[in-house]
C-alpha cells in the first residue's frame, strides 16, 4: 500500500480571480505537500503561485499546468527558477501542451507534432537549469540562437544569470498513450487528469514501463504520479455524483473537436464508449444538461472520491494500492480538505 502524500489542486479561474487562501493555509498546516494552480484561456498559473508563495512557508508550489505553447522554453525556465528561489526551493514545474483549440485558437501557435515539441522543450529547460555552458539548441521545432530565414544573425548563445536548481522537478500533463510514454521517459512526474486506479493496468501501465525502459532503468521510485482526484463529501451519494458530472461532461464533451478529444478517448478506453458518445453528441448540440445526465455514476466513481466519509475511506484504498504517489485533491470544501488529511496523513 502506497504512503500517499496530498496536494491541493486549485484549477484555473472562472469569470473573476479569487484564491481560496484560507484553504491553502489550512492545507499547509495539515501537512499537504503541494498546492497546484492551472491556466486555460483566462487567468495564468504563475501569478497565483507567486501570491500563494508569499503567504506560505512549507507547501510546494506546482503549476498544473503552464501551457508550453504560451511561452518559450527559456521563459518557462526563467519563471520556474525565479519562483523556486523566492520560495526557498518549493517550485514544481508542471508543463503541458493544452489542446489544438486553445493552442491555435488562443495562442496562435501551431499544435502539430506535439511529441517532438515536448521532447525538445523539456531538453532546453533542463539545459538552462543545469548551466553547464552557453545555451545552444538546434532542433526541428526550436533553434537557439534562432536561425530562421528572418533572423538578424545577431543572436548570441547565453547562460542564465540566475543560478537555478539543476534538479528542479519537471512534471508533464499527458493523456494519450504516446504522450504518457514520453512523460515517463523524460519527466520527473506525471500529472494525469481523470486517472482511474481501477483501470491503470490496461490503460497506462505498459506506456509507463516503456518510458522507464527508454530512460534506462527508471522506476516508480524515481517518478511521481501526481493524480488529481475530485473529492465531494456528503450523505446524499447521488447529489455527490451530480457535483462531479458537469466537470466530466465539459471535458469529455467539450474539450476538443468531435474527431480529436483526448478526454473522450480516455473515457472510451475505460470502457464507457456508449456513454461517451452520448455525452459528446449532447454537448456539441448545445444541450449541456443532457451531457451531464449522460455521465454514468460508475465513471465518476472511477475518477473521484464521493459520498460519506466512510465510503470515501473505503474507496481510498484503490488509490493507496495504485502507483499514485501524490494525490491532488480537487475540492472547494474545507471539510473535505481536513477529512482527506485525516484519512491519508
Amino acid at each position: 500500500m502506497t504512503a500517499l502524500r496530498l496536494g491541493l489542486n486549485l484549477g484555473y479561474s472562472g469569470r473573476t480571480m479569487q484564491l481560496p487562501t484560507d484553504m491553502v493555509l489550512e492545507a499547509e498546516r495539515l501537512g499537504y505537500w503541494a498546492v497546484w494552480t492551472a491556466e486555460s484561456y483566462g487567468s495564468d498559473a504563475v501569478t497565483p503561485l507567486a501570491w500563494l508563495g508569499a503567504l506560505t512557508k512549507t507547501i510546494h508550489l506546482g503549476s498544473a499546468i503552464l501551457q508550453m505553447p504560451a511561452r518559450t522554453p527559456a521563459n518557462a525556465a526563467m519563471t520556474a527558477m525565479t519562483l523556486d528561489q523566492l520560495s526557498d526551493g518549493r517550485m514544481l514545474l508542471g508543463l503541458g501542451l493544452s489542446g489544438p483549440q486553445v493552442v491555435e485558437g488562443w495562442h496562435g501557435q501551431p499544435y502539430g507534432k506535439p511529441l517532438g515539441r515536448t521532447r525538445e522543450y523539456v531538453a532546453i529547460v533542463r539545459e538552462i537549469f543545469r548551466r553547464e555552458g552557453l545555451l545552444e539548441f538546434q532542433g526541428d521545432h526550436y533553434q537557439i540562437p534562432y536561425q530562421g530565414e528572418d533572423a538578424t544573425g545577431l543572436g548570441k548563445p547565453l547562460k542564465s544569470i540566475l543560478h537555478g536548481r539543476a534538479d528542479l522537478p519537471i512534471y508533464l500533463a499527458a493523456i494519450g498513450p504516446k504522450n504518457v510514454e514520453l512523460t515517463a521517459e523524460i519527466a520527473d512526474g506525471w500529472l494525469p487528469i481523470f486517472f482511474s486506479p481501477r483501470h491503470y493496468a490496461e490503460t497506462y501501465q505498459a506506456q509507463i514501463e516503456a518510458g522507464f525502459s527508454k530512460a534506462g532503468g527508471k522506476s516508480l521510485i524515481d517518478f511521481d504520479i501526481a493524480a488529481t482526484v475530485p473529492v465531494v463529501m456528503g450523505d446524499n451519494l447521488e447529489m455527490c455524483f451530480n457535483q462531479v458530472k458537469p466537470f466530466v461532461a465539459l471535458y469529455v464533451g467539450g474539450m476538443g473537436a468531435r474527431d480529436k478529444n483526448f478526454y473522450y478517448n480516455l473515457a472510451c478506453r475505460f470502457g464507457y464508449e456508449e456513454a461517451a458518445d452520448r455525452i459528446l453528441d449532447a454537448f456539441l448540440a448545445g444541450d449541456k444538461g443532457a451531457a451531464m445526465a449522460a455521465v454514468p455514476n460508475a465513471l465518476v466513481d472511477d475518477i473521484a472520491l464521493v459520498g460519506p466519509k466512510e465510503r470515501i475511506a473505503e474507496r481510498l484504498t484503490l488509490w493507496q494500492d495504485s502507483p499514485v504517489r501524490t494525490l491532488n485533491v480537487s475540492t472547494f470544501d474545507m471539510a473535505a480538505v481536513r477529512m482527506m488529511a485525516e484519512l491519508v496523513l
